[in-house]
């Protein structure tokens, strides 16, 4: 089967979806997250069987690359080996991130949640091309954790050998502070979940989201 990489950077902004499970709902989000400026989608939808997870990943994926974007899927490494998306994001549930970089053998990204330095560095050691570390901010997902903050995770990051992304509590506000830390503290985008799969006006929100990462993260502070 031949590669299905693009040479796309790391997501500066991707919508990771809530679970719901509810099909049209999703094809809404995502539409008019894609209307709003969003280009990366990760399917996190852990209800659904693979081959229904494959089929939505397949209707999505040309809305996605026809506007220069990209679709990952959660977990299922197969999916994305299979050519159903363009990555997969892996966790503590999935394959190993050395075992998920194997598997996919050049044909999509690999994405790992990362929470601590030592994941950060693993990740990096497995070969992905990004990881996730969270939770940055508070968040309802993780009720009882405060969050790593960004001057800590900002730390994290900077020692990171490989893209990173912040997840968990993110809103425009606190985007738009990350423009306070110095460059190499800063993540190289953020992935949002609440702040638009429970937007009143998901394409408004995504907008809004999309130029605070800009503003955040082109240019020095």
């Amino acid at each position: 089967m031949e590669p299905v990489l693009a040479p796309l950077p790391p997501p500066r902004l991707l919508l990771v979806t809530d679970g719901v499970g509810d099909v049209a709902r999703l094809r809404g989000i995502v539409g008019a997250a894609i209307a709003g400026g969003v280009r990366s989608v990760q399917l996190r939808e852990p209800s659904w069987s693979v081959r229904q997870l494959a089929a939505v990943a397949l209707e999505l994926q040309p809305l996605l690359r026809a506007v220069g974007g990209q679709l990952f899927v959660n977990d299922r490494v197969d999916v994305a080996a299979a050519g159903c998306c363009d990555g997969v994001q892996v966790g503590h549930r999935s394959l190993p991130p050395a075992a998920a970089r194997l598997a996919l053998a050049g044909r999509a990204r690999l994405g790992v949640s990362c929470h601590d330095p030592e994941e950060l560095a693993a990740a990096a050691a497995a070969g992905a091309d990004f990881a996730l570390l969270s939770p940055v901010w508070t968040t309802a997902s993780k009720p009882g954790h405060n969050g790593l903050g960004p001057a800590r995770a900002g730390a994290w990051t900077a020692d990171a050998r490989l893209p990173v992304l912040w997840l968990g509590g993110v809103t425009a506000e606190r985007i738009a502070a990350v423009r306070a830390l110095p460059p190499q503290h800063r993540p190289v985008g953020f992935a949002v979940r609440g702040a638009l799969c429970e937007a009143a006006d998901v394409a408004a929100a995504a907008t809004a989201l999309q130029d605070a990462v800009d503003r955040a993260l082109d240019g020095a502070a």
